[in-house]
């Protein structure tokens, strides 16, 4: 099998693994969020902290934590993912996975238009076609609720964002990421010991204090650094291997997966103007899959008419 191959199936092994994590996450449906996004983040960095040193790649880390320019970028993209994972394992607990899974799909869109109001970014008819189809989903979907899907909302926001500070960030996935739990882990001990010490609730008003006193939420809570890790691992050996444009649509399996095991496993409601809304989605994300499609071509017939792919042109 080629390099692409193995990319390939890299990328969708992590999409796969995203989107079959609510499964797990609903396992520690009793558990607060914010105490599970502690354990997440707390071993998170202790997996990584062991790749990157077998590896030999700590220096890389290191070198991060003294760059104050990019430190500053890598402070505000941990601040964003740590809003997404929690979100996230929020929406599992309390029946919501649809609302996640809907702003997982929405997020392409999301990013396409953050692309065009910050970094100035041109969008074609179609990306504006599938942008507008996006925004009267989530506006039918309010509308046909009464309440607007705000854990999509958040969600895709969230991740765009951190897409965007992460765009030109010259370290690598795996280094920038350890780098981000690193800075969180301090705010996630803080909380634990709150949680085991002086009984601290957090937003939904509860306490369980469970690592160290049950075997079973133990090694769940622990499991949950590599379960974060693993498929980011796979998604920096893929990108380095095939086209964004398929890493794009490879990871439209994660949403896809979140949407049949919340309506299939989990079996929460989905109402007409869900259909409606996941229609529009998926008819925006067809539009705009088959335009980057186009894109992608466009520009490798451009390098290699100009001979800067490494082929030669005779």
């Amino acid at each position: 099998m080629g390099e692409a191959g193995k990319g390939f199936l890299a990328m969708a092994a992590a999409s796969a693994v995203w989107g079959v994590s609510s499964v797990y996450y609903k396992l520690l449906a009793d558990v607060p969020p914010l105490e599970v996004l502690s354990h997440r983040t707390i071993w998170s960095l202790v997996f990584f902290g062991v790749v990157l040193s077998f590896q030999g790649r700590l220096g890389q880390v290191i070198r991060l934590l003294r760059d104050w320019r990019l430190l500053g970028l890598v402070a505000l993209a941990s601040v964003m993912i740590s809003v997404n994972w929690f979100f996230f394992i929020y929406s599992v607990q309390v029946g919501r996975a649809v609302q996640a899974s809907l702003g997982y799909y929405i997020f392409p869109l999301v990013a396409v238009m953050l692309g065009f109001v910050l970094l100035r970014e041109r969008l074609s008819a179609v990306h504006w076609l599938a942008v507008g189809l996006a925004g009267i989903a989530v506006g039918g979907l309010t509308l046909g609720l009464g309440v607007a899907p705000w854990i999509s909302l958040i969600l895709a926001l969230s991740f765009g964002f951190y897409g965007l500070l992460k765009k030109n960030m010259p370290a690598g996935p795996v280094v920038s990421v350890t780098v981000e739990v690193l800075l969180l882990s301090p705010l996630a001990l803080l909380w634990l010991v709150g949680v085991h010490q002086w009984g601290w609730t957090g937003l939904v008003g509860r306490n369980l204090g469970a690592f160290g006193h049950d075997l079973r939420h133990s090694l769940l809570l622990m499991g949950a650094g590599p379960l974060t890790a693993g498929p980011l691992i796979l998604f920096s050996y893929a990108s380095k291997r095939i086209s964004m444009a398929t890493v794009g649509l490879v990871q439209y399996v994660n949403p896809t997966l979140q949407f049949l095991v919340a309506t299939l496993i989990f079996r929460e409601p989905l109402t007409r103007w869900h259909v409606a809304a996941f229609v529009l989605i998926w008819s925006a994300l067809a539009l705009y899959s088959w335009e980057s499609l186009r894109q992608d071509r466009a520009e490798r017939r451009a390098r290699v008419s100009a001979g800067t792919d490494g082929t030669t042109v005779t």
